[in-house]
């Protein structure tokens, strides 16, 4: 039975070895007898199990980050009833409720670039009772005051760098809260092959992975955006998915394909978020009091380190 401990190992070091391109083809070389040997060995476990009668072990769960996630104590259940009446006194909880419907301000930074202003417009298709204004120059704070003599419930950002859309800013009026994402990879419906197009209906949400105390106020910030009572007849769903603190924008439209299949055709746009900050009542930069703040240099220390 060929075993790791049966591997040819060279006396020598293979890094003392001044040819780079012997040196990767000896590694290579290295790492697939390392390889066969491990699966040989498997097999013939499997084989001698199989001999005596016995049965085959069961497979083991492969590591990834997300299982070899460091523990957090802020990671909560739900369920809990401390939870539940923190969500149910929350700044968005009538949005949640149905109590209150949500009226959304969309805009920009001053002097968009066309790429910015496309993905403005098809926001103002993916969140319901939105509008699009423009800034001319106008100062965020001056905005807020007033989006809330308008009976506005949300505004959102959508900054650029180079004329790429880069960042994203939502703050919930009267009393926040405001967070700050960076955006990237984003994709507008035109770029993506076999969309055609979105209905009006009011889309189903969709949050995944929002765990911890923070995870939960963001998502919920996010969700708070569309209406609480979907139209289900428009099979629209729009789903924000959390995987290592990066949030993945998806929206597709069921398709019944027969009575039992179901497909899913996505719409568009696509982008990620990444949480910058958490604050407190609405926008402000200067003397805003922060929940959270992401800290690169300090907290990303550990791949398996996550906060939402």
């Amino acid at each position: 039975m060929a075993s790791t401990s049966q591997i040819e190992v060279p006396t020598w070091n293979i890094s003392e070895i001044k040819n780079k391109n012997r040196r990767t083809e000896l590694y290579r070389e290295m790492k697939k007898k390392k390889r066969m040997a491990k699966i040989e060995e498997k097999k013939a476990r499997m084989k001698e199990a199989k001999a005596k009668g016995e049965k085959a072990p069961p497979k083991g769960i492969p590591k990834t980050m997300e299982n070899m996630r460091v523990y957090d104590e802020t990671v909560v259940n739900p369920n809990d009833e401390e939870v539940m009446a923190d969500e149910a006194t929350d700044e968005t909880a009538p949005y949640h409720t149905g109590q209150s419907e949500p009226k959304i301000m969309i805009t920009t930074c001053d002097r968009p670039g066309s790429r910015t202003n496309k993905l403005c417009k098809e926001f103002k298709k993916i969140i319901p009772n939105s509008t699009v204004f423009y800034r001319r120059g106008l100062d965020l704070k001056k905005i807020i005051p007033q989006a809330m003599s308008r009976s506005f419930t949300d505004i959102v950002v959508i900054n650029e760098n180079m004329k790429v859309p880069n960042a994203l800013v939502v703050t919930h009026l009267p009393d926040g809260p405001t967070a700050h994402f960076r955006m990237s990879n984003v994709k507008l419906t035109t770029e993506i092959k076999g969309t055609d197009g979105m209905s009006d209906h009011r889309p189903e949400v969709i949050l995944n992975n929002f765990s911890t105390r923070l995870g939960h106020s963001v998502g919920r910030l996010l969700a708070s955006l569309f209406n609480a009572d979907p139209n289900y007849v428009g099979r629209r769903v729009v789903t924000f998915h959390n995987q290592r603190d990066f949030i993945f924008f998806r929206q597709h439209r069921y398709e019944f394909k027969s009575g039992k299949k179901v497909a899913l055709k996505e719409l568009g746009p696509r982008f990620t978020l990444k949480l910058r900050s958490l604050q407190k009542g609405t926008f402000d930069s200067k003397h805003g009091q922060y929940e959270w703040v992401h800290k690169r240099h300090e907290m990303d220390t550990s791949r398996r380190k996550f906060y939402l």
